[in-house]
């Protein structure tokens, strides 16, 4: 599986050491002269791009949601009719996240820190949960073939369901106690959307 971040510019460098080492350490002891190492750059490098490492995981977690963000959102084809745009976006927003191990490790060490470091899980809210949120909500209530009185709790529900599947699946390891395939959920989802009142 690819990393999230692809080492290109020197910022982008450092954002991949970052993810190393806050995946080996967790936020609280990460050490920026590692993140130097890993990426290959001096210590002033770092800091040159990055305040501190507040700053530092912050701007991964912004790079990362955009990243993933545009991916998902390109999938969201509106020439299509909504049952297959959605089931689109749903069947690559669910793989996506559940076949990667980085991610998942990602997601462990940002929950686990949350409790100490607020402002960072906030990061990750206001930068992927949010523009989700609002791009599915804007879907919901923008296209003619959906009449819910409210599109913002639908799209909450249905994104809900995705991120409950991959977390109790994967990051809680979960697959053999209660395993599922991705298409029964999907299914599941295009049932409650699409059923007849």
């Amino acid at each position: 599986m690819p990393n999230l971040i692809v080492p290109r510019s020197k910022p982008e460098q450092i954002l991949h050491g970052a993810m190393q080492e806050f995946l080996a350490r967790g936020y609280a002891s990460a050490s920026m002269d590692r993140v130097a190492s890993l990426a290959g750059v001096a210590k002033a490098t770092v800091y040159s791009h990055f305040r501190d490492k507040e700053s530092l995981f912050k701007s991964l977690v912004e790079s990362m949601a955009r990243q993933r963000m545009q991916a998902i959102v390109s999938r969201l084809d509106m020439n299509l009719p909504s049952r297959e745009a959605l089931k689109n976006l749903f069947c690559y927003a669910v793989e996506d996240c559940y076949e990667n191990p980085e991610f998942h490790d990602f997601k462990r060490v940002l929950v686990g820190e949350s409790g100490r470091f607020p402002e960072l899980a906030k990061t990750f809210v206001e930068h992927l949960s949010k523009p989700g949120i609002e791009i599915l909500t804007a879907y919901f209530r923008d296209s003619p073939e959906f009449d819910f009185p409210d599109p913002e709790a639908i799209a909450r529900i249905v994104i809900g369901a995705m991120i409950h599947f991959v977390l109790v699946q994967k990051i809680m390891h979960g697959e053999e106690i209660i395993p599922m395939e991705i298409d029964r959920l999907i299914a599941g989802l295009e049932y409650l959307l699409f059923r007849s009142p």
